[in-house]
């Protein structure tokens, strides 16, 4: 398979997937190495295609336009990342991202994908050994997550935990 065909195959990989899927699996499936893999992104992304890098791996951000949505404006001290995290997932919500209002910067957005016990092992794992703060530290604990779920009784259920918590500024 020629570099144009394996692109467009693995186009068509990332645009039929639900959830991200590793570098490492794509290299599998095309028979290539992964450094192959992250150049194929970078020529796609080049081209247009909206391809997204999270934790767990790349997603077309065509993928990510099935479920309902709300950005949620929240509050609470570096301590209590699992407990939000986790309240939001096992009320049926995926945490798409966080975001916080940077003075400097602007808008900073960090690709977080969170849907189960996993994902978020995964990413409390990766803060504990890497020892890196939260983007929220930088807003003194106010950030955003984009949550999705499967219909809007489930959105409106995390924003009556997250209030009941204390931790729910506003739903945009």
């Amino acid at each position: 398979m020629n570099a144009l065909g394996r692109r467009g195959k693995l186009l068509k990989i990332l645009r039929e997937r639900q959830s991200p899927v590793s570098g490492g699996d794509l290299a599998e499936q095309l028979g290539v190495s992964r450094q192959v893999i992250v150049q194929d992104v970078a020529l796609l992304r080049a081209n247009g295609e909206d391809i997204l890098a999270t934790p767990q791996g790349y997603i077309h951000s065509l993928c990510l336009r099935a479920r309902p949505k709300r950005v949620f404006a929240v509050i609470h001290r570096p301590e209590e990342i699992e407990e939000e995290l986790r309240m939001i997932m096992e009320s049926g919500g995926k945490i798409l991202d966080v975001i916080v209002e940077h003075p400097l910067y602007g808008e900073l957005k960090g690709l977080l994908m969170i849907t189960n016990e996993e994902d978020l092992q995964e990413f409390l794992s990766k803060k504990r050994a890497t020892g890196a703060e939260p983007l929220a530290v930088l807003t003194r604990g106010v950030h955003l997550h984009t949550v999705e779920a499967d219909d809007e009784g489930k959105l409106a259920d995390i924003a009556r935990k997250l209030k009941g918590r204390g931790f729910l500024l506003q739903e945009i």
